[in-house]
């Protein structure tokens, strides 16, 4: 029992982006069980077999999909209360972190909790540097170590080992090199290099594992999702438009999502009607987004937080909250085979 998928007028093509960076949105993937919707998608993962992960801000905050867009199940409905990120560890564990919470829990595929960092519904005190003031999101580098962003009540990021031990912590307020102004979301490579969109200071910062800065890449727009790709050598930053009066609708400022390579450099930009909407080819705040073994793209949007800031005398619509990106690339590669 599952809802009708959304109809679409199939001669109707609609593409976003440019280069090799092209997508057909696919207005017809995702169905969920009669009566149920998602809220906003904070988070959102794929792992090993396709399976897609919604956590999202609804009565059903982890919603599993498989790689055709069918409702599977739902995961560990008693444990969260803000949905913010989550990551899929090569096991295809899972990694989720809750800002309202101030927790990470590493999940087993089952749901079962392997690991849990910080205490449930306790925060440490605004801009303290200690561990948890509403943490934002967290990685796992190539030898286990868990790093996390602890972003919107401190300037942080955390180092722990695989058994959750507090290994070290850098950064602190500011807008200098290694300081942050709201660490919204953290990657790794297989490297061990690790990278933080240091969202309120319009960059992407580049670490050491013990949190010596390598890099500082500068010309995004409050960036607030990131997907390190380092099998294919690609970083896709979603960056949120402008949110003031003066400068709301200001162009080339986003909401869009731009791929770098890994030091940096611009490969494209993935986007549409450059205004921030709900049509095909438009997002409002891309929050997350994750890459399937197709060359897919699955984005993250949180919706109704967004709408208020940049429509805020027109009523909420029904939005997507969670958008497929097809790869034209790939459909093209396949064809002339």
């Amino acid at each position: 029992m599952t809802q009708s998928k959304q109809a679409r007028d199939p001669a109707a093509t609609v593409v976003v982006g440019e280069g090799d960076f092209r997508y057909s949105p696919d207005l017809s993937w995702g169905t969920l069980p009669d009566g149920w919707t998602l809220g906003d998608v904070a988070g959102v993962a794929v792992d090993s077999r396709g399976r897609v992960y919604a956590f999202n801000r609804g009565e059903h905050p982890l919603v599993v999909f498989d790689a055709s867009g069918e409702f599977q199940e739902s995961l560990r409905e008693d444990l969260f209360r803000h949905p913010h990120a989550i990551q899929v560890a090569p096991d295809d564990s899972l990694l989720c972190t809750d800002d309202i919470d101030h927790t990470v829990r590493w999940l087993e595929p089952s749901g079962e909790v392997r690991l849990q960092l910080g205490k449930p519904g306790r925060h440490s005190e605004f801009m303290s540097g200690k561990p948890f003031c509403r943490c934002t999101d967290v990685a796992l580098g190539p030898d286990g170590s868990l790093y996390v962003s602890d972003g919107y009540g401190n300037a942080r990021v955390h180092q722990y080992s695989p058994t959750g031990k507090l290994v070290r912590s850098w950064g602190g307020p500011g807008a200098g090199p290694g300081e942050f102004n709201v660490p919204h979301n953290i990657g790794c490579d297989a490297t061990g290099y690790v990278y933080v969109a240091d969202r309120e200071n319009h960059r992407i910062q580049v670490f050491s594992h013990d949190g010596d800065v390598v890099d500082i890449w500068q010309g995004f727009h409050r960036p607030s999702a990131l997907f390190v790709d380092d099998a294919a050598g690609h970083v896709y930053v979603g960056e949120i438009g402008p949110y003031y009066a003066h400068n709301r609708g200001t162009p080339n400022l986003g909401p869009r999502i731009t791929v770098t390579d890994m030091s940096g450099r611009v490969l494209g930009r993935v986007q549409g009607d450059p205004a921030a909407g709900i049509g095909p080819d438009q997002f409002l705040s891309p929050h997350a987004i994750a890459k399937d073994s197709a060359g897919s793209l699955f984005v993250g949007e949180v919706s109704s937080a967004a709408w208020p800031m940049l429509f805020p005398q027109t009523p909420e619509p029904s939005m997507p909250r969670l958008r497929k990106l097809v790869s034209l690339r790939t459909t093209e590669t396949t064809s002339r085979t």
